[in-house]
């Protein structure tokens, strides 16, 4: 918790999180209806959330290294953007250095934070990030290009020993949707926009994308579409990279234009090349995307199997059969377990594991400790969604599992934005928790799921930290899925960062050891990056390194992601105590 507020200094249109944590001003976890919470992590993780939290330290008790901007750089900014749209206030500038990832928060509630940005600016065109661009290379300045701020893998911070004048790029003023083509299910949208402002504005006019992820509030389609992410109905509408169908992207000296073309053959896409790239090719200013009218019915239902593996065998002949729902997902018994704790006293999802329900698991021979819950969301027409529910239902009882209804459902679908909030919660009492998620082929699912459990527990031990880790499945496709990790380790110490590190590194290399990859949609940056080579081959960072090296030769777009070129890697970028 803290008394720390954030002060407006930048343009009154953008939305800005707090320096110290997730999400704006007053917006908080609170366990205060949830009376399973608090015993749960304790038995778990060996802390009492019951206890006061300290306070965050205010911004001002902290050293922020002076801005470097020279004066030259600063004048030919003003000029471009106006003297409300260049900022140099230390706590913004602190804002724009970080994403949201636990060891960027680890360090920023510190004061450790390495090399700021000079200057945040707010381009409100792409003539005005064009302007930016070519002052930064007059002036020989790095530029970053800053969407919500919701990155967790290390993709916003400049180098740290950038001795160049670093620029980081807000996008927030650039937020509308331009216009649609309705005959195509097209719109174009400017890369600035968050999520809710931008289906705010589709909606009005009857259109969705259905881009959903869980930083959905304060992520942007630029941040989007620069980290190849996933909604959590990917299975109806696909990923960023099937939604995204044309782009406009500011390079050096250039801007790269692509056409919303449904398909094409034109040699190596360069369309994929942008998607992922992190802002090493360039700044993305607008994007064309595919849009559907807005479905007449749309519902969540749930269900209970005996098992993990009963609930992945189940999505995975859901998606064997003609059903298509927007949304598959099952927890293992975990996570299942948690979900129950962090539910409230009168609802639903509490009620569900009343005595009469437990009864009939029993009956049924489950074993209580082990079972596992599960989503399906449905869209369309109400005869549609009968349909594709009755046949969800029947694979589901194949399977093993049984139906619960929408209750559990709606409630998933209320909280489904909280994560974030609980993580910084967690680390207000001294409990490091982040998330790693991989995709594998579904004859792997089960042995990634195990091999990685037991390498974070192997490596908690290791490490004398008591933890805890679940596992979801949350985007299936044809030939596998993506499941999505949450661990969480009792080391509020001031090296809590390397018990931190041994985790992390333990379940990124399973994902490596066990057929994975090593992100399925938060991206690289510079936390993924040690383990790039065993994802795509020596040869496939090759070819990237090839292709960063010869758009931008003098690594002026946020140099260091994906690829380090000599910056830290996770290990030996860990926070050190002072």
């Amino acid at each position: 918790m803290s008394e720390n507020t954030t002060r407006r200094v930048g343009p009154p249109s953008v939305k800005q999180q707090k320096w110290w944590g997730w999400g704006s001003e007053g917006t908080e976890f609170s366990f205060a209806d949830k009376p399973k919470f608090a015993p749960f992590v304790m038995e778990k993780i060996g802390v009492d959330v019951t206890k006061p939290a300290p306070r965050v330290a205010e911004l001002s008790s902290f050293d922020v290294a002076a801005s470097q901007l020279s004066e030259g750089l600063r004048e030919a900014l003003v000029s471009a953007l106006g003297e409300d749209n260049v900022v140099t206030d230390d706590e913004y500038r602190v804002i724009h250095a970080f994403g949201r990832g636990v060891r960027d928060l680890v360090r920023v509630r510190r004061g450790q934070f390495g090399r700021l940005p000079d200057v945040v600016v707010y381009p409100g065109s792409e003539d005005d990030v064009v302007a930016v661009v070519a002052a930064a290379v007059e002036h020989d300045a790095v530029v970053i290009p800053y969407g919500g701020g919701s990155n967790i893998v290390g993709a916003l911070e400049a180098v740290p020993t950038e001795t160049r004048q670093v620029v980081s790029i807000d996008m927030g003023r650039m937020n509308r949707v331009l216009e649609i083509d309705g005959a195509s299910g097209l719109a174009r949208i400017q890369a600035g926009v968050l999520g809710p402002d931008m289906e705010v504005q589709l909606n009005a006019k009857g259109w969705t994308m259905g881009h959903f992820p869980d930083s959905f509030v304060w992520s942007t389609l630029g941040g989007w579409i620069a980290t190849r992410s996933t909604g959590m109905q990917s299975d109806k509408y696909g990923d960023i990279a099937d939604i995204t169908r044309g782009l406009r992207m500011v390079m050096d000296g250039q801007v790269l234009v692509l056409r919303p073309l449904p398909s094409s053959s034109s040699g190596p896409s360069v369309r994929e090349m942008v998607l992922g790239s992190e802002g090493r090719l360039g700044i993305i200013t607008e994007a064309w995307v595919n849009v559907h009218r807005l479905p007449p019915v749309r519902e969540i239902q749930a269900y209970f199997f005996p098992n993990y593996d009963a609930g992945l065998q189940a999505m995975q002949w859901i998606m064997e059969s003609d059903a298509a729902p927007s949304i598959t997902r099952v927890m293992d018994a975990d996570e299942t377990a948690f979900s129950m704790a962090n539910g409230k006293k009168s609802s639903r999802i509490s009620h569900l594991m009343n005595r009469a329900v437990q009864e009939v698991m029993t009956r049924k021979g489950w074993d209580l400790t082990q079972i596992a819950l599960g989503f399906a969301g449905f869209e369309g027409t109400a005869v549609h969604v009968r349909y594709e529910k009755s046949l969800v239902s029947k694979i589901v009882s194949r399977a093993g599992g049984m139906s619960v209804g929408k209750g559990p459902g709606a409630l998933y679908d209320q909280k489904k934005y909280d994560v974030p909030y609980i993580r910084d919660f967690l680390l207000d009492r001294g409990i490091p928790a982040d998330v790693s998620e991989t995709s594998t082929p579904w004859s792997l699912l089960r042995e990634m799921h195990d091999t990685t459990v037991a390498a974070a527990y192997k490596a908690m031990e290791e490490a004398g930290v008591q933890g805890f880790i679940m596992c979801h499945l949350s985007h299936s496709y044809h030939s596998g899925a993506c499941q999505y990790f949450t661990f969480a380790i009792n080391d509020s110490s001031e090296r809590n960062m390397e018990s931190y590190d041994l985790v992390k590194r333990a379940i990124q290399q399973s994902f490596m050891d066990h057929g994975g990859t090593v992100s399925h949609h938060h991206g690289v940056g510079e936390e993924h990056s040690p383990w790039l080579d065993q994802d795509i081959s020596p040869a496939g960072v090759f070819i990237q390194r090839k292709l960063f090296d010869g758009v931008d030769p003098d690594h002026r777009f946020n140099p260091g992601k994906i690829l380090h070129d000599g910056a830290p890697g996770i290990s030996s970028n860990s926070v050190q105590p002072e």
